[in-house]
């Protein structure tokens, strides 16, 4: 049977939702795996739109995730709180400050940070299941807050959010664009992505090997 990845998306764009370019890489290399994968999104309101021509915030205008997050899924896309982990093998979320603004509060709480009651769950359940988790850009700042203390993780090099990461109880490892940091105990691969990237080839040699590496885990699993 084919193997079956959810991708958990927060929006669309990098400043408000999930990162375009991440997503589509990640989206990209599934399939040249053959790889069946399915995505997910919360059914809310996001923080705050931002222009992303200005980078300012826009007042006045609300937009939905999961509305958002279906121009990336090309309308293919279901709610969160509708994702089973025993339906898939392995997770995947892409970066963007959605996660940082929509899927967690990270954004203005650092590492007094909570994360949203349905990405908790979702991921517990791949977790418990000692199922694959794979994480780029931002999006490793929420393993500390939802897992074991010590799992190894990246966003690349940055001090504030590595500094947060650690003061969760997480375990931050510094990790060039192009590479991965992969925590074989826990089934956690993680990589900077646009946390350092200065041209998507870049982001994708990181994403990619991301990608490549949740496969090699779920054919181990399978074994």
């Amino acid at each position: 049977m084919t193997k079956q990845v959810a991708v958990i998306l927060a929006g669309c764009g990098v400043y408000d939702g999930s990162e375009i370019y991440e997503t589509t890489l990640t989206l990209l290399r599934l399939d040249q795996l053959g790889i069946g994968y399915r995505c997910f999104a919360p059914d809310l309101e996001q923080h705050h739109v931002v222009n992303h021509l200005t980078q300012e915030v826009v007042e006045g205008e609300q937009r939905n995730v999961l509305l958002e997050s279906a121009r990336l899924a090309r309308g293919d896309i279901s709610p969160l709180n509708e994702l089973v982990a025993d339906d898939f093998d392995a997770v995947i979320v892409p970066g963007g400050f959605g996660v940082a603004k929509n899927l967690s509060d990270f954004a203005s709480a650092s590492d007094n940070m909570q994360v949203l009651d349905a990405l908790k769950e979702s991921l517990t359940g791949f977790r418990h299941d000692n199922k694959p988790i794979g994480l780029m850009c931002i999006a490793p700042v929420i393993v500390p807050r939802l897992f074991d203390d010590g799992i190894a993780v990246t966003v690349g090099n940055d001090p504030a959010v590595s500094g947060a990461i650690s003061a969760m109880g997480g375990l931050h490892r510094s990790c060039a664009v192009e590479d991965i940091v992969v925590d074989l105990e826990h089934r956690v691969v993680t990589t900077p992505a646009y946390m350092l990237a200065s041209r998507i080839s870049e982001a994708a040699t990181g994403i990619f090997k991301l990608v490549d590496r949740i496969n090699e885990m779920m054919d181990l699993a399978a074994t």
